[in-house]
């Protein structure tokens, strides 16, 4: 792949591919797609719980415990389409629906999420304005190797094979950080946030110990938050780790900024479901409001396009993507070994 650096930048190539784009008609909502969507995902979320209630003092409960770790992660793809607003148009029912699927749902800040994610979107794979590639733990650079210390450079020597066993604490870690933010100054809405968190929370503790005896019940919630920051993780991982990561010396447009950052996973029902369709990251990042099921179509007139302009485009198999990112961290750790 040519260095990003050297790659000439033309500001109207993302115009034109809009133009394409919007004549296609696939940035119109899709409502009927979402209201089946929402109702399908609320009816299998209350199933679950009932079924967990009905289930009662068993061991079969690590399999709930499996199922609605799959449940929550879908409805996190939801609460991300929803701060995208592919789904409404306006903020408010954007606003409404994410807090109530993000914060009572499943215990994740809406307002602190959608504003990491959205830096992320401005900036992806930047070293120095990404939330997603800051070097909390694992480091994404070599330039961050280097100036590394102390948990992060300790991992970072073998931090391929920490890679997936660190995202079993991905939830907790989210759960953490959604209540911390609400305690900043530049919180929005913090009374009503917490309020709905704590409410799941409560709901959430209290019916899994009063179902389940102590033990259990700790099996259960480390099988169920470790499989969801799993799946949670292993559905990010292939969007962008293992891409070029930016620095200021940098100079892309729009396009080639989101294009070259991104990688796409060859998508089949399978891979749609279980990615949320954001297996069309490349897609996704340049029309970030586009409904997620015309994703999907809008992926062989966005490769044409890149190809026509000569621009990288980068598709690959789901085990490959996993391949690129843990090659990538292990080559950045190498200084290290």
């Amino acid at each position: 792949m040519a260095s990003p650096a050297s790659i000439d930048t033309r500001g109207s190539d993302f115009a034109r591919l809009a133009h394409r784009i919007s004549d296609a008609g696939l940035l119109d909502r899709r409502p009927f797609y979402y209201a089946v969507r929402m109702s399908i995902a609320a009816v299998v979320y209350f199933g679950c719980w009932a079924a967990f209630v009905w289930i009662g003092d068993s061991w079969l409960q690590v399999l709930m415990a499996a199922a609605l770790a799959v449940v929550f992660t879908q409805f996190g793809f939801l609460a991300h389409d929803l701060g995208h607003r592919q789904v409404f148009r306006t903020r408010r029912p954007s606003d409404v629906a994410g807090l109530i699927i993000g914060n009572l749902g499943v215990g994740l800040g809406w307002g602190w999420w959608n504003t990491k994610h959205n830096r992320h979107h401005a900036n992806p794979n930047h070293e120095d304005h990404d939330p997603d590639v800051s070097p909390a733990v694992i480091v994404w650079s070599e330039e961050q190797v280097e100036r590394s210390s102390g948990l992060p450079r300790f991992i970072a020597k073998h931090q391929a094979l920490w890679f997936f066993p660190l995202l079993t604490l991905e939830a907790w870690h989210l759960h953490i950080a959604s209540v911390k933010a609400l305690f900043q100054p530049a919180a929005k809405r913090p009374k009503l946030e917490l309020t709905l968190l704590a409410t799941h929370f409560v709901l959430y503790f209290g019916l899994v110990f009063t179902v389940l005896p102590f033990g259990k019940a700790l099996v259960f919630l480390v099988v169920h938050q470790g499989l969801f920051g799993l799946y949670l993780g292993c559905t990010f991982a292939p969007n962008h780790k293992g891409m070029p990561v930016l620095t200021k010396e940098d100079k892309l447009d729009f396009l080639r900024k989101q294009v070259l950052t991104s990688r796409n996973v060859r998508g089949n029902l399978f891979t749609d479901v279980a990615l949320g369709q954001l297996n069309y990251q490349i897609e996704h990042h340049l029309f970030p409001n586009m409904p997620a099921p015309n994703l999907r179509k809008a992926q062989p007139i966005v490769e044409a396009y890149c190809r026509e302009i000569g621009v990288d485009y980068l598709e690959t198999g789901l085990v490959e993507s996993y391949g690129q990112a843990l090659r990538h961290l292990h080559e950045v750790g190498a200084a290290l070994r």
